[in-house]
């Protein structure tokens, strides 16, 4: 099986065919749907938030067969996965998306999951605290995207389940959670 540091590619990924868009419907579908679970399998395990269509991404290319997706084929991939609400474009032109291998209501569910598992009830943290801090570490949380944690901060605000305290900067914005 062949590797990509640590990621273990699919069978597929040898396979010529599937490095170019398939013409018949049912063999297309199958495609974008293993395109679609290693794109999302990869991005998880090596921690990725956004993929550039125009930039060098490790699964477009397979230097054994000498195969690279088409801007065409990366297109349809990144855009079957913003459909299914795993993804979202960035930008207006679609040159750069935003990888959600978890949706935003499963990282608001691990928020709280790490709130309530640290004993956090009722206490305050900032946002850095919450991405980059000892706490965090080990945990899906610790390098996460600020885009995607603010969001899921945000949805979990709505809900109640916290106030986001705005800060001078960024850096200082904090959260109180009341879970």
């Amino acid at each position: 099986m062949q590797k990509l540091g640590d990621f273990k590619l699919p069978q597929f990924f040898n396979y010529p065919p599937y490095f170019t868009l398939q013409p018949v419907r049912e063999t297309r579908d199958k495609q974008v749907q293993l395109w679609k679970e290693m794109i999302l399998d990869y991005c998880r395990t090596q921690k990725i938030y956004v993929i550039g269509l125009e930039e060098d991404f490790p699964l477009f290319t397979n230097h054994v067969i000498e195969r690279s997706l088409s801007h065409e084929a990366r297109q349809a991939f990144l855009s079957a996965l913003v459909s299914d609400g795993r993804a979202e474009w960035m930008d207006k032109s679609h040159r750069k998306c935003l990888i959600l291998w978890h949706r935003v209501q499963d990282w608001a569910d691990l928020i709280l999951h790490f709130v309530k598992e640290n004993g956090l009830e009722d206490s305050v943290m900032t946002v850095e605290e919450i991405r980059s801090g000892t706490e965090s570490r080990g945990t899906e949380l610790h390098g996460m995207d600020r885009t995607v944690l603010m969001r899921a901060l945000k949805l979990l605000e709505h809900k109640g389940k916290l106030v986001i305290f705005k800060g001078t900067s960024a850096d200082d914005e904090g959260v109180k959670f009341s879970v």
